[in-house]
């Protein structure tokens, strides 16, 4: 039995997960500290992994060497690419998962990987030693007594931090349903100097599907094409990058109801014992996931909100009603609930909940994730102020790395906000702080042209090799993929058509112009009307030339390729703005810079510079409150 580690992960959700296997993957001994070993990479809120912005992180994790990627896939029963009728720059995938299945893909990776160890038990302190002035974190000390001892530290206790569940007006201690709060560590480091804060999330019902009325739903399915025996003959998308990793169960569909104004009316007439409206909650909850009751007093003219109802796994009769979040009375969520005719027999397996938890200031940490206050220690997820399994992952998977880099005495890793959507998470946290929890949006990004789906390994992979977390074969792949792309691009650029009836007849029927004589291929594709999938068939030259690209990644290549061909003004143009931007992410500001002694600079100012504390003139612009003429002063300063 070891106590002495290179770097301690407590708590295995998400952001745990992912931090321990990269530390451990990068090289270090490193212990994982969860209450639960049953429970880790729990899926406490909906069973699906991605969505809007969340998938381009999913497969920015899995582009540098990361697992959510990997095991979303081996666990999906449903994927859809969203946002397919808008740009490919907000192109965002999404599965629904099995749930179980996730959490035992995790435990197995948990279990395979090398230099990895597990203990189960609660933290209940952190080991502080001090240097000079400086906190350092030592280790950890459990709730049995033991004392770990590490170079590094990585919390990621999610919403168990003093955690309190809300139902109704009963109230119960907990980090989520059956499960204990973790008390000690957020007064420890409130005594630091670290400033907590109160955040609250929910969660819907969990519901027996076998008592849902199907002749009153939508059925929603996914992308793929079934067969009437449940194979699926087409795979259109997944997350990870390499070609080995297949998705495997069943599909299975989703299903969509409505609310009424008799359901509204059930929710409204009980508003009185909804902790968020009796004043029993006072943090501060998701503004782009409010719980039912929310919804119905913010949009009050709104006669009815769609449900979704999602499958918790591939066999499970549990579903979980996406949409219909709730902390009111459990008897109040069954009667609004009932009113739906799909929901008129809804038998519960447990009601919706609130839950309040502790959080820390995003703003004092380091870019790493590292505090600025107490050193040593990392910080991922939901104790950071975000919201979302997929941004916990991100989180994770950079804190990991960096602890683990740095406790070999190593460079760590910064992402740029023009590198990853993972880059502009965490440069929002550390430069502009939350005040609600933080949920990633595309409209968060001002590259995102730049930060598309299709090729987040070509941005990150490389970064991912360098540092030893993505292996020689997913490197391979990558710079396959990227030459196999190249060389089809060039090729539609050379190659030129003479245009046949049949595809003058079809350009006519799909609302563009005849061509009046031979074309290049890309220029036929650069017609909003026009892709690779509709001039194939018309095209026998172009159909030939698509065969010869790598026959198990054709679609994912050619999809990209023909991105680039569309949209290459629009990137060319991005990516003129983001070296703009970059010069001034060269530009560096001593750690001892005293802001309060520039006059020049304003109040607001002052005030905002001394408390973040940037490291580069490009996070000093980011702040709020931080005027440009503010920023002018500062470079003025810097060259003198």
């Amino acid at each position: 039995m070891q106590f002495e580690y290179d770097v301690i992960v407590v708590g295995a959700g998400h952001a745990g997960c992912e931090a321990a296997v990269a530390s451990a993957r990068l090289g270090c001994s490193t212990l994982l500290i969860t209450a639960d070993m049953n429970r880790v990479a729990q899926m406490s809120c909906n069973p699906a992994i991605g969505g809007i912005a969340k998938g381009q992180i999913v497969r920015e994790i899995d582009a540098l060497g990361g697992m959510t990627g990997i095991i979303a896939d081996r666990t999906a029963i449903q994927f859809r690419m969203l946002n397919r009728s808008k740009g490919p720059a907000v192109w965002s995938p999404r599965v629904q998962s099995d749930r179980t299945r996730f959490i035992d893909e995790w435990r197995k990776t948990l279990d395979d990987t090398d230099n990895l160890y597990m203990f189960q038990d609660m933290v209940v302190g952190l080991m502080i030693e001090e240097e000079g002035t400086k906190k350092m974190v030592s280790g950890v000390e459990t709730a049995l007594g033991i004392k770990f001892r590490s170079k590094k530290v990585v919390l990621t206790t999610g919403t168990f931090l003093n955690g309190l569940m809300h139902f109704g007006r009963v109230q119960i201690e907990g980090g989520r349903i059956s499960e204990a709060a973790s008390h000690g560590v957020s007064d420890q480091l409130k005594a630091l100097g670290l400033n907590v804060g109160r955040m609250k999330t929910g969660t819907p019902a969990r519901i027996d599907g076998s008592t849902i009325d199907y002749e009153n739903v939508i059925v929603q399915s996914g992308d793929d094409e079934v067969l009437s025996d449940g194979t699926v003959i087409r795979d259109f998308h997944k997350f990870s990058y390499l070609p080995n990793v297949k998705r495997e169960l069943t599909p299975r569909d989703c299903y969509i109801v409505h609310t009424s104004p008799e359901v509204h009316k059930t929710l409204h007439d009980n508003l009185a014992d909804s902790p968020l409206y009796n004043g029993q909650i006072k943090s501060i909850g998701p503004r782009y996931c409010p719980s039912i009751e929310t919804k119905i007093v913010t949009f009050s003219d709104k006669e009815s909100h769609q449900l979704f109802l999602e499958p918790e796994g591939e066999t499970t009769h549990e579903f979980y009603i996406n949409g219909f979040s709730s902390s009111l009375p459990w008897q109040v969520q069954i009667e609004a609930l009932t009113k739906i005719p799909a929901m008129r027999n809804v038998q519960f397996y447990r009601p919706g909940y609130a839950i309040e938890y502790d959080f820390f200031d995003p703003t004092q940490m380091r870019h790493t994730l590292e505090s600025k206050l107490v050193g040593n220690l990392y910080l991922a997820g939901q104790v950071n102020g975000t919201t979302g399994y997929e941004e916990a992952a991100a989180q994770g998977l950079m804190a990991g790395i960096n602890a683990a880099r740095s406790a070999m005495e190593l460079e760590q890793i910064v992402l740029g906000r023009d590198q990853a959507y993972i880059g502009v998470l965490i440069d929002d946290l550390v430069t502009k702080g939350v005040d609600e929890p933080y949920r990633m949006f595309t409209s968060r990004a001002e590259f995102r042209i730049l930060l598309r789906q299709d090729d987040a390994d070509m941005r990150l992979t490389p970064i991912g090799h360098s540092i030893g977390l993505a292996d020689d074969y997913r490197y391979e792949k990558m710079m396959m993929k990227y030459s196999e792309r190249a060389k089809l691009v060039e090729w539609c650029e050379c190659t030129s058509i003479r245009p046949t009836e049949e595809l003058q007849v079809f350009l006519e029927n799909a609302g563009t112009g005849r061509l009046s004589g031979r074309v290049r291929i890309a220029d036929l594709l650069r017609r909003p009307q026009l892709n690779f999938e509709n001039l194939i068939p018309l095209l026998p030259v172009l159909a030939l030339r698509c065969l010869d690209v790598e026959d198990d990644r054709r679609a994912e290549i050619i999809e990209s390729a023909e991105i680039l061909i569309k949209y290459q003004g629009y990137i060319d143009r991005e990516r003129e703005s983001a070296e703009k931007m970059s010069r001034l992410e060269k530009v560096r500001i001593p750690d001892g810079m005293d802001y309060e002694g520039i006059l020049a600079i304003s109040t607001e100012g002052r005030q905002k510079l001394s408390k973040i504390r940037p490291a580069t003139i490009g996070q000093a612009s980011r702040i709020p409150g931080v005027s440009p003429s503010d920023i002018n002063v500062l470079i003025v300063m810097l060259r003198n």
